[in-house]
């Protein structure tokens, strides 16, 4: 079973490419995903790397939270699942529950 781990303060220069090199060298990669701002499209320094086994994760982790890439000391832990936002509901549209107008 596959685990998705969290890597925080990754260079804004890297690409998924890089990052899939240099977590291949702990076990398989299912996948990568770096954030990038949708307005600048700019990555925002983070992003998230799935490791084919549980055991592969944790490799990952010890061996690579803290070290440096690309002239960064990345963060590497295990994703937690996304929390809800509050006050950030797409159901009530633009002008909150009135309807923007009385």
């Amino acid at each position: 079973m596959s685990t998705r781990l969290y890597v925080g303060n990754i260079s804004f220069k890297a690409t998924e490419d890089d990052v899939k090199n240099l977590f291949s060298q702990m076990g398989e990669v299912a996948s990568v995903r770096l954030i990038k701002d949708e307005a600048t499209g700019r990555l925002r320094g983070f992003g998230f790397v799935e490791m084919a086994t549980k055991e592969d994760a944790q490799k990952a982790i010890s061996s690579l939270n803290g070290t440096t890439f690309m002239e960064r000391s990345i963060v590497v832990n295990e994703a937690k699942p996304q929390e809800r936002r509050e006050g950030r509901s797409r159901e009530r549209g633009g002008f909150g529950a009135r309807g923007g107008r009385r």
